[in-house]
């Protein structure tokens, strides 16, 4: 399952990357080593997915080990990404009617410590967060940067903790939320009005850090008062980071049952994942049904590190996305110490 998580990872961010499969490899190997074609590495990490489910129970009495849920949405997610929409519907409906998932009633808490591996966890990394480190030794941490670097610059006041203030969420963002969204709130922090709110607003003070201003920040991964790790508490955070959680299996199955023609079962889907929301139901179907499975997407899991590579995916990241390039940006860059130890045998990705 890790091998596979872990190659999925690198052909989304690299495209064709080196497959090496149960095999340690000495100075000389490496600099011969040539990349895969994506294809190939997509084949391995469906061939790994498939092993692992066959010999993996729905349950593990272990709080974090992977189980058969774990694995099968993974494996559904990799289908979806190279739209084989069938073989992903029919993964998928498995994790739904045989996993025991649902979904929690209380969106604001999801991502919370005390919340950590609820009835909505398909797949989360695990963080302690006691081990401190700096940011000269990222690796060092036992903990999750994320938070810090989400959190408020120089914050002082109630409920938060100190923070970087990069990755900041957009009105745009804000503003995309339907009227008695329950969503919008739980996942962006307007500071402003947070404070204004406060009995003691003239008390709290923040800054605006590297990551410029925008008056939001991301209120899933944020330094919060009573998770702040130890000793480093600047960077170090206890808070898992949930890769998977059952609404994103809802939606991926709702768009992959719509792209391969069964409107009824993908609204059947989606509409769960509204209803918990506070919004309407869906009533559309074909293409229009589509774009708003992708819309629901954006909402539901925005700041959980999926809406890039969703656009990219879907084929919207040219139109969506202020500089992006077609034809290049769907890929990162090579690390160039990458290239250096594969002997400069590599071609940088197209367009770097």
């Amino acid at each position: 399952f890790l091998r596979a998580y872990y190659y999925f990872q690198l052909v989304k961010y690299f495209g064709d990357v080196p497959l090496i499969i149960d095999k340690r490899l000495g100075n000389n190997e490496v600099q011969d080593l040539e990349r895969s074609p994506a294809s190939e590495v997509y084949a391995q990490i469906e061939e790994d997915l498939n092993s692992a489910s066959s010999v993996i129970d729905w349950s593990s009495p272990i709080k974090g080990r992977v189980n058969k849920g774990a694995v099968l949405a993974l494996l559904g997610k990799v289908y979806l990404y190279q739209n084989k929409f069938t073989e992903s519907a029919t993964t998928l409906d498995r994790v739904i009617t045989e996993g025991g998932y649902s979904l929690s009633d209380d969106y604001a808490e999801l991502f919370t410590v005390a919340s950590e591996g609820n009835s909505e966890s398909v797949f989360e990394i695990e963080y302690s967060g006691l081990e401190g480190g700096g940011y000269d030794c990222l690796i060092c941490l036992e903990g999750n940067a994320a938070p810090g670097f989400h959190g408020i610059r120089q914050y002082t006041g109630p409920v938060y903790g100190d923070g970087n203030s990069y990755n900041l969420p957009t009105q745009d963002l804000y503003d995309a939320f339907p009227s008695g969204d329950i969503r919008r709130d739980a996942s962006v922090l307007d500071i402003d009005a947070f404070i204004a709110a406060q009995p003691n607003s003239g008390d709290i003070t923040y800054a605006i850090g590297g990551g410029g201003h925008t008056g939001f920040y991301n209120n899933k991964y944020i330094k919060r008062q009573g998770e702040i790790g130890l000793p480093d508490n600047d960077l170090t955070s206890p808070v898992n980071y949930r890769v998977i959680r059952y609404a994103d299996v809802l939606l991926m199955a709702a768009e992959a049952h719509n792209r391969s023609g069964n409107d009824g079962q993908a609204l059947i889907y989606a509409n769960l994942v509204r209803l918990r929301a506070n919004v309407p139901e869906l009533s559309t179907g074909g293409n229009q049904l589509t774009e708003d499975i992708w819309n629901e997407r954006r909402l539901e899991l925005s700041g959980e590190g999926h809406r890039f590579f969703d656009l990219v995916r879907t084929g919207q990241a040219a139109a969506a996305i202020d500089g992006f390039t077609a034809n290049k940006n769907e890929l990162f860059p090579l690390p160039q110490v990458e290239i250096d130890l594969a002997g400069g045998n590599w071609n940088q990705n197209t367009g770097y």
